[in-house]
């Protein structure tokens, strides 16, 4: 037996909160690789500057997601991050203040 629904609700969610989501709504532009665009055929796991950018504060790698890499050069910016560390020419966890 189906239950009626409420003329103000559709699938959980009233009217007043889908008008406000469309005025929220925010067009995200696609991120390019940057190593696509400047046609590298290598990441240097010695080049330690343009390793951190993919870093967070803690270490950790930021995701392909955010960063914007095609899948490619995510995993090899990664195995370039591992064996940066691997040599200790990137810290595996950032010093913090407690």
């Amino acid at each position: 037996m189906k239950r009626p629904m409420n003329k103000n609700t559709r699938n959980g969610r009233n009217a007043l909160n889908k008008q406000m989501d469309k005025k929220n709504f925010k067009i995200r532009r696609k991120r390019v690789c940057r190593f696509c665009t400047s046609n590298d055929i290598y990441i240097d796991f010695k080049n330690e500057k343009r390793l951190v950018r993919f870093l967070t504060e803690q270490g950790k790698i930021i995701p392909r997601r955010t960063s914007g890499n095609c899948a490619k050069h995510q995993r090899q910016l990664a195995l370039a991050i591992k064996r940066a560390r691997h040599l200790a020419l990137i810290p595996y966890v950032a010093d913090i203040a407690r």
